[in-house]
């Protein structure tokens, strides 16, 4: 009779758990249904912002977006409102998250965690901000360098809306999750998978990996690759150079020599 009385008070806790889960991502659907619908109803000016540094990338100003298939804009749109949508609710989402996760760490656990989670959008924006406002007009002006004449045949560049908007996503997307490097590194420096110390012995390693993702990741061009190589290389400088800051501090305690050489 014990076992059972014990299973069915650990079976408890756990549908609590489920139930807040449940009640918790009901919350987050229903708000990021909510700015759906709001920005879908704004699609238009959405889509006209995210367009504009194709239009200044002409050189006359009067680049247009085409479609080919009657349903494409509305498909545009709705990727469009989903899109923005995600971005205006995601500070609810991550507060729902950290809800459900902060009752089950320590107080220590939640001091340490808290400073990524504040990380993580403001590093997010940072990328994504860098590919609105400098990467994206760069490429777009070294693409539109190729229209000209072939000949007696005109090449002139047309793009698609539905191919404009996946580019674009690609652009803030891959540039915003790039930028998350230093709170991937931290918190695996934290969980003890790797070191200061390792991370700093592989450094041609990492110059390699950052270049490969760099042209995964932007479209061929040079220009965009390295605008998104170099800041991601000094990411990974800066987060060895942090976890060195925090590795003196908690030595100070122990009466170690917090001013020793300790090279990055």
């Amino acid at each position: 009779m014990g076992v059972l009385r014990d299973i069915d008070e650990t079976q408890a806790p756990l549908m609590d758990h489920l139930a807040e889960l449940r009640t918790r991502l009901l919350r987050s659907v229903f708000v990021l249904a909510i700015a759906f619908g709001v920005c879908f109803y704004f699609a238009d000016p959405i889509l006209a912002f995210l367009a504009r540094p194709l239009a200044n990338a002409f050189p006359d100003g009067q680049g247009k977006l085409v479609y080919t298939k009657l349903y494409e804009v509305f498909f545009v749109e709705m990727k469009v409102a989903l899109f923005a949508a995600f971005c205006v609710s995601f500070p609810f989402i991550a507060n729902q998250l950290w809800a459900f996760v902060a009752p089950g760490l320590y107080a220590k656990e939640k001091k340490a965690f808290l400073p990524f989670l504040i990380a993580t959008p403001v590093l997010f924006l940072t990328g994504a901000s860098l590919a609105y406002f400098v990467v994206m007009p760069t490429a777009f002006r070294f693409f539109l360098g190729f229209q000209g004449n072939a000949g007696d045949l005109a090449i002139e560049a047309l793009p698609s809306a539905g191919d404009y908007l996946s580019l674009v996503m690609q652009f803030i997307l891959a540039f915003g999750v790039c930028f998350l490097l230093p709170v991937l590194l931290l918190l695996l420096e934290r969980a003890g998978l790797v070191s200061r110390k390792a991370l700093s012995k592989v450094r041609s390693y990492v110059v390699v990996g950052v270049l490969a993702v760099s042209a995964v990741a932007t479209p061929p061009d040079p220009g965009s690759q390295l605008i998104l190589a170099v800041p991601l290389y000094l990411l990974f400088e800066g987060s060895l150079l942090l976890m060195l800051i925090l590795e003196r501090r908690e030595r100070k305690p122990d009466g170690e020599d917090a001013g020793a050489s300790d090279p990055v």
